[in-house]
């Protein structure tokens, strides 16, 4: 099997990144398509988790032929929603500082106790990082452009939703089941109108399916990269 390289990013003003903070897909996207121009990779493949997971879409309409693949994590599609986010996201999201219980309210399926354990085990993992570690992102800012009610649709893009609609590149979506914040039913919604979308959602599971589940994610996606990475270095 094949060994590419991952390349994670701070956008702009989140993280350790300097300038103005926003969560625009489209200017996120734009931070991604500045970073394949100034790498100059012979191919990409596009992927990101939540909010990320938008601005990914929206980087299948700038990329031209460098994008091979898009794996998305926990995100929406764009155009008009026919589930919303759930009330439960607005009310734990803007607390100043989270618990491990919010964290697994957000994230994970906390009525069911094999994802609580998951959760408590995905928590460990992240902590032992110590070194390098992006700051926070503002509680305040966050709240304020998140809002306090669900909005619809969550990611206005007609024009991204008609590239979904025409484009040849394969697309993954990982979700969970009864994801708070970006519900799965508006992947299956579109099902039929997305040409090459492949879902796969893990039961009693939430918003962080790869945190649950983070060593079948990993398979998975290395498992439908591989075919296309191979026969693209002949």
């Amino acid at each position: 099997m094949s060994i590419l390289p991952l390349i994670t990013f701070d956008y702009t003003g989140l993280g350790l990144s300097t300038g103005a903070a926003t969560y625009n897909p489209l200017s996120l996207a734009n931070d991604a398509k500045e970073l394949i121009e100034a790498l100059q990779p012979f191919d990409v493949v596009i992927g990101g988790w939540s909010i990320g997971g938008m601005a990914a879409q929206v980087m299948l309409t700038m990329s031209g032929q460098r994008a091979r693949h898009a794996v998305l994590l926990g995100t929406t599609p764009p155009g008009p929603a026919v589930e919303s986010a759930e009330q439960l996201f607005y009310d734990t999201a803007p607390k100043p500082s989270w618990s491990a219980a919010d964290e697994l309210v957000l994230f994970f399926e906390p009525s069911h106790e094999p994802s609580r354990a998951a959760g408590t085990r995905s928590i460990e993992r992240i902590a032992q990082r110590v070194n390098e570690r992006s700051q926070p992102v503002p509680a305040a800012w966050a709240a304020e452009v998140l809002g306090s009610t669900p909005r619809t649709p969550p990611f206005p893009a007609e024009a991204v939703l008609n590239a979904l609609k025409a484009t040849r590149i394969p697309v993954l979506h990982i979700g969970g089941d009864h994801d708070i914040i970006f519900p799965v039913e508006n992947w299956y919604a579109l099902n039929a109108q997305l040409p090459t979308l492949q879902l796969l959602t893990f039961p009693k599971a939430g918003h962080g399916p790869h945190h649950q589940h983070p060593q079948a994610c990993a398979e998975y996606i290395a498992t439908s990269l591989s075919a296309i990475v191979d026969a693209a270095r002949g």
